[in-house]
């Protein structure tokens, strides 16, 4: 006689909406977040990295997934990608307390190479892990609800805009999101800065950084 199939566990359905309170504010939603288990990144990953910084800003910037040191620590952008990002927001004329920083995954995806011995290596969310945790990232969004949304790299800008989104296209101008007209500004993440060759490379993807973060700054006003 045929068993009855189980029911889908919570990993399988890839969907964070129903860890996703319905009342209370962002405090409420990190705890929340914090016991999420809506795709299976959580099971080798150290904790929940949820978003930080002011609650009322008026930017919202947006990365890809916590790093190896954001997932140690429970913070974002608490290494040198991050250290990249705040110089880069005030040189561009945006105040750093007036900002709020998450990402677009909140767990750590990665994977081991067997000649780097226990290093961890950063491997890219796919799409399906993306759309999973998106009831997190639109929580935030809603509660914090910024003058104007960043997207820091392919990763962030795709999971706001769709597959179709090309960061090399649509970066350093201003994009409609949802209702909320145009308030997106969609950039490079900073590591590029540091993975860019040479002193001369650097210093042009750090200026086109800063070039697009001044678009933001400007629609500000």
């Amino acid at each position: 006689m045929a068993t009855k199939s189980a029911a889908a566990s919570p990993e399988e359905a890839y969907s964070a909406t129903p860890f996703v309170p319905e009342r209370g504010g962002l405090s409420a939603v990190r705890k929340a977040a914090a016991g999420c288990r809506g795709c299976p990144l959580h099971e080798a990953a150290t904790q929940t990295v949820f978003g930080e910084g002011n609650p009322h800003a008026g930017v919202l910037l947006i990365g890809e997934q916590p790093g190896d040191q954001e997932d140690r620590q429970g913070k974002p952008f608490v290494g040198p990608a991050g250290r990249v990002l705040n110089r880069a927001l005030e040189e561009a004329g945006i105040d750093p307390d007036d900002t709020y920083i998450t990402n677009a995954v909140k767990h750590f995806k990665f994977t081991y190479v067997p000649e780097r011995g226990k290093r961890r290596i950063h491997k890219a969310p796919s799409l399906r892990e993306m759309t999973a945790c998106k009831p997190w990232l639109d929580a935030e969004v809603r509660l914090v609800d910024p003058d104007i949304l960043v997207t820091l790299g392919a990763t962030a800008g795709k999971a706001l805009l769709g597959s179709s989104f090309r960061v090399t296209k649509q970066r350093g101008i201003l994009l409609p999101y949802e209702e909320r007209g145009e308030c997106l500004v969609a950039t490079i993440h900073p590591s590029a800065v540091l993975r860019a060759d040479g002193d001369a490379d650097r210093e042009e993807v750090y200026a086109g950084l800063v070039s697009d973060l001044r678009i933001a700054a400007r629609a500000l006003g």
